[in-house]
This record gives structure tokens, C-alpha cells and sequence, in this order.
């Protein structure tokens, strides 16, 4: 008799709960935080273009001082790759770009002591860089470093010019926006600083060498696609 009614008061109990389970309202399933809905990981390529402005100066020892204005449009290519883990929002990543343009600008009497219109010019620029982003979903803010590549010019009064190819460095950011599938879009500010080369009398025209240097701006936008 005794395990009768124990046997009853637990089949009771079950009951009783199993009626208070289904009343209740179902759990919500678990998602993801939006900003992680959208995975970077992957090699890219893509296309950019922009503008640049920046200064140059050229030091000579005995005829003096010279600095002016730079400016001029640039378009090229991309590569990079990106990786980020699973659930986290950073990501990380390595990217490669070649740009070709003409960036140039000219000083007077004024500007560039004794000489007349001496002219420094930058045709081709190439970076390679790191990036570390923060993702929401499809939003990705960045900041990127590291070498950057490009030539020099120089010449005055008709003179022939004198030419090389720099290695300085770069530092900017920027932000990118998934918008269909494997395509995003970014749009980005680099500050970049090639150093400067000292040009010989033949090319600037002065009785000593002079050292060129040039440092440059740039806002570009691009367009990648992600395999």
C-alpha cells in the first residue's frame, strides 16, 4: 500500500511539472552578436584610386632652402588577406597595393633660392602594409603601417632630371563596408613619407648637391572582392 501511494504522489509531481514546463514561454535561441555576423577571413584583390597633396623641400648648403606644395591623382591595384577568428571582432590582416599617377609641384625664385622653377615629381607609389580591424557585422574601422615604395624626381630650369626610387614608411586608417556578398568597399587616409635623395648639379642646377625629400597625403577609395 505504502509504495502505491509513492508511486502515485511522484506521478502527481511529474505531472505537475510537466504542465508548469509547457505553460511557461519557450527559450529565445541563442544568436550571435550582430557584430559578428559577417566573417573577413579570406585572400582579396581589388582596385583603388584617389588624390594626394603633401610638401617638398629642397636643402641646399650654399644656395639655401626651397619648400612647396605637391598634388596630383593616383589609381592602381590591390591585394591583401584577411583573417579573423571564430567569435572574435578583430580582424587581422596583411595588405599590397601599386598605384601609378603623376603627384608633382613647382617652386619659383622665392621658394627655391637662386633657382627658377625647380620641380620635384612622384609617378608611381606601392605600400606594403599590416591592418588591425574591429568588425561590426558588415562595418570594418581599421588602422594600417608599415613600407612604402616609390620614386623621386627632380630637375630645374630645363635641366635634365634626375629620378630614384625611395623606400620610406606609411601610417593611416580607414573603413570598409561588405555591401554584396564577397564585394566591399573602403575608403581610406595614408600618410606617406619616401625620404629624400640628394640630387646632383647636372639635374638642380646648384653648385653643391641638394637632398629632395617628399611627403604626401592620400585619401583613396577601392573596391575588393573576396574569394
Amino acid at each position: 500500500m505504502k509504495r502505491v501511494l509513492v508511486g502515485t504522489a511522484v506521478a502527481l509531481a511529474l505531472s505537475a511539472v510537466s504542465a508548469l514546463a509547457a505553460d511557461m514561454p519557450a527559450k529565445a535561441a541563442y544568436k550571435a552578436p550582430a557584430y559578428l555576423a559577417y566573417n573577413w577571413t579570406g585572400l582579396y584583390l581589388g582596385i583603388n584610386g584617389g588624390g594626394a597633396w603633401g610638401n617638398t623641400t629642397w636643402n641646399d648648403p650654399t644656395a639655401g632652402n626651397g619648400s612647396w606644395k605637391t598634388s596630383g591623382g593616383l589609381v592602381g591595384g590591390t591585394v591583401g588577406y584577411n583573417w579573423q577568428a571564430p567569435g572574435s571582432a578583430f580582424v587581422w590582416g596583411v595588405e599590397g597595393d601599386m598605384d601609378f599617377g603623376k603627384i608633382s609641384g613647382s617652386g619659383n625664385n622665392a621658394d627655391c633660392a637662386v633657382l627658377v622653377n625647380c620641380r620635384t615629381r612622384s609617378t608611381w607609389l606601392g605600400t606594403a602594409r599590416g591592418r588591425v580591424g574591429y568588425s561590426w557585422d558588415r562595418w570594418l574601422p581599421f588602422i594600417t603601417g608599415g613600407a612604402a615604395f616609390g620614386n623621386i624626381q627632380a630637375s630645374s630650369s630645363g635641366t635634365p632630371q634626375e629620378s630614384t626610387n625611395r623606400t620610406g614608411w606609411t601610417l593611416g586608417g580607414g573603413a570598409e563596408y561588405a555591401f554584396a556578398g564577397p564585394w566591399s568597399a573602403k575608403l581610406e587616409y595614408l600618410y606617406v613619407d619616401l625620404g629624400s635623395f640628394n640630387c646632383g648639379t647636372t639635374a638642380c642646377g646648384v653648385p653643391s648637391p641638394t637632398s629632395v625629400n617628399h611627403r604626401l597625403n592620400i585619401v583613396r577609395a577601392g573596391v575588393n572582392y573576396r574569394f
